[in-house]
């Protein structure tokens, strides 16, 4: 085993523990976005301002946001051992683990739909994953690439903040993580130029820009995460960041940064393959998962 080998299963270790990191911070924040939301049951749609600000007074909020703090050191430092269409898939895990804890935690019993939804998340995940891990190497990111990278995420930031702000109120969960999700590939992407760029003391005005990027990303993803938790259980929330984000960071490491030249015809179609696999169980997840039938139950009977 070379040195690149080893550091990669070190990278895959750290991507698995910052994806068990990522489940308990999901279940602390959604338990508090639940009782903070009054109208969880009555109606789908997004929190308010008001609603937002006090969750920072919430100590189960607080330990959530900790534990997704911790996650995210870890996810950063196996970007930095590994390429990004390597890492950021193996995060699928916190799926899972978010499931059994979110179980357990309504005394929801999963029924065999869910657990089919979920299981064809992990497995296209864990496939894409598995074919990556054959194909992926470190690219160079230059400033062409990245200006594409930022130009894309700059019309997107304000696509998505313009839909919010008009439409927010009537979105369902699915949207709210879709939106997430989307934001959070590029987090990831945007994470692993910034450090290869201060590693090489390239700390200029793209970098800074980079920066700024990512800091807007974060900040409207996790007000569209926040939304989702008060109109959808967690794991669906979660189902949607692991694969939803990983397909994003993965694509931009493909296409735009060069991570995946070696790949041949037979693994482009694997991948095709895995990732609709992977969505088909997040959108099944939101039709079947027993919680929002719950939900839905309790809605028409309120009406």
């Amino acid at each position: 085993m070379g040195p690149a080998e080893g550091f990669r299963f070190l990278a895959i270790a750290l991507a698995v523990a910052a994806a068990v990191a990522l489940s308990y911070g999901a279940h602390f924040q959604n338990a508090a976005v639940v009782a903070d939301s009054k109208q969880k049951t009555k109606k789908q749609g997004g929190l308010s301002v008001k609603q937002v600000l006090a969750l920072l007074s919430r100590p189960k909020w607080l330990s959530g946001t900790a534990f997704m703090v911790g996650g995210i050191a870890l996810q950063l430092a196996a970007l930095t051992l590994a390429p990004l269409i390597v890492v950021q898939p193996v995060g699928a895990v916190a799926l899972v683990i978010t499931s059994i804890l979110n179980a357990r935690e309504t005394k929801t019993k999963l029924t065999r739909p869910t657990i089919i939804a979920i299981s064809l998340c992990t497995l296209g995940i864990a496939a894409f994953v598995g074919m990556a891990s054959g194909v992926a190497h470190e690219a160079v990111i230059n400033d062409d690439r990245l200006r594409q990278v930022l130009g894309v995420l700059i019309v997107i930031l304000v696509l998505f903040g313009a839909l919010f702000f008009t439409f927010g109120k009537k979105a369902k969960a699915l949207t709210f993580v879709a939106g997430a999700g989307v934001l959070y590939g590029f987090v990831a992407t945007l994470a692993k130029v910034v450090i290869q760029r201060v590693y090489q003391h390239q700390f200029e005005w793209l970098t800074l820009l980079c920066l700024l990027a990512l800091i807007g990303a974060v900040g409207l993803g996790g007000w569209f995460v926040q939304n989702a938790y008060a109109s959808g259980p967690p794991d669906l929330v979660i189902a949607g960041l692991t694969v939803i984000d990983p397909l994003v960071a993965v694509s931009i490491g493909i296409f735009i940064l060069g991570e995946a030249q070696s790949a041949n015809l037979l693994t482009v179609i694997g991948w095709i393959i895995a990732a609709i696999i992977a969505v088909v169980g997040v959108y099944l997840l939101s039709k079947v998962h027993p919680e929002l039938a719950t939900k839905v139950r309790s809605r028409k009977h309120l009406l």
